[in-house]
């Protein structure tokens, strides 16, 4: 469950606003990088495959979009990784974003998991 309310993402005009997804100054931090991954596989088990993995990177926007706020490390594997879960027939596109930024987004909001939540049962 996240810790925010669904009006907390969203300003008068109602666009979200990145900050609240990441908590996230103005500043550019070089550790952390905020990526967005979009594709379009042909095969659909290559994609399940594809989409699979970029869960373990970030979260899901959209149904062949990702976002995410990775290391550098992590954004070294990722380059890495894609290469092999694609074919020649296949499109994907990683773009890197430095600092903060700014995200338009209407329509229906998939709001980041919080995943500093621990449930025990």
């Amino acid at each position: 469950m996240s810790q925010y309310k669904s009006d907390d993402f969203f300003d008068i005009e109602g666009i979200a606003d990145e900050e609240y997804y990441f908590q996230i100054s103005d500043e550019v931090n070089d550790e952390r990088l905020f990526v967005l991954i979009i594709y379009d596989i042909v095969d659909n088990k290559r994609r399940v495959k594809f989409a699979k993995t970029m869960q373990g990177y970030g979260f899901r926007v959209q149904k062949s979009a990702f976002e995410a706020m990775i290391s550098k490390r992590k954004y070294e594997k990722l380059i890495a990784e894609i290469p092999g879960l694609i074919r020649s027939e296949d499109n994907v596109r990683l773009y890197k974003i430095r600092g903060r930024g700014q995200v338009y987004s209407w329509g229906q909001q998939k709001q980041p998991e919080d995943e500093d939540t621990v449930i025990l049962i």
